[in-house]
């Protein structure tokens, strides 16, 4: 094969490979690819004081982090691991936590204002001088003492679901 003949082959090569990738780039940003949904790793992460507010961080890991006073505000948690993790002091208002793992978590002291926790796993979970004006507590599992701590401040109604914070704890 002459050395034309191998040049305009490669040459053919490279542009049908450039019109393939174009075409994949071209649907990835039709069909709207949004790059802020993938769950992300923060594993054992110190992110103290961090600003995760009003983002979508779905099915991310945070096991083990200590996200003392970290802004979690208007944010997308579900099916987020918070398992071990601290996040004493932390801003929870208006979060969505369905079907977060929170067990054995430290929200002591957290603004769970208005969030929405349902289906959470929160066995082990430290709530003491938490804020849960409004939140949804719905088919959450929790520890009989916990709960009975929680009863005695819940109040208010999530904004959200409509449901009395009361009555997803079930409290008396």
């Amino acid at each position: 094969m002459s050395e034309h003949t191998m040049n305009t082959q490669n040459r053919l090569w490279t542009i049908i490979f450039s019109l393939l990738l174009g075409v994949m780039i071209s649907t990835i940003d039709m069909i709207g690819f949004d790059n802020s949904a993938f769950a992300l790793e923060y594993n054992k992460e110190i992110l103290v004081n961090s600003d995760f507010s009003g983002r979508d961080l779905t099915d991310s890991s945070f096991t083990k982090a200590n996200l003392r006073f970290s802004n979690f505000s208007n944010t997308k948690l579900n099916g987020v691991s918070f398992f071990a993790a601290n996040l004493e002091s932390a801003n929870l208002q208006n979060a969505d936590l369905t079907n977060a793992t929170l067990d054995s978590a430290r929200l002591i002291k957290a603004d769970l204002t208005n969030a929405i926790l349902e289906g959470a796993f929160a066995a082990n979970t430290k709530f003491d001088g938490a804020i849960i004006d409004g939140a949804d507590f719905t088919d959450v599992l929790l520890r009989p003492d916990e709960q009975q701590k929680l009863c005695k401040v819940a109040k208010g109604t999530n904004s959200v679901t409509g449901r009395d914070t009361r009555d997803t704890l079930y409290c008396n």
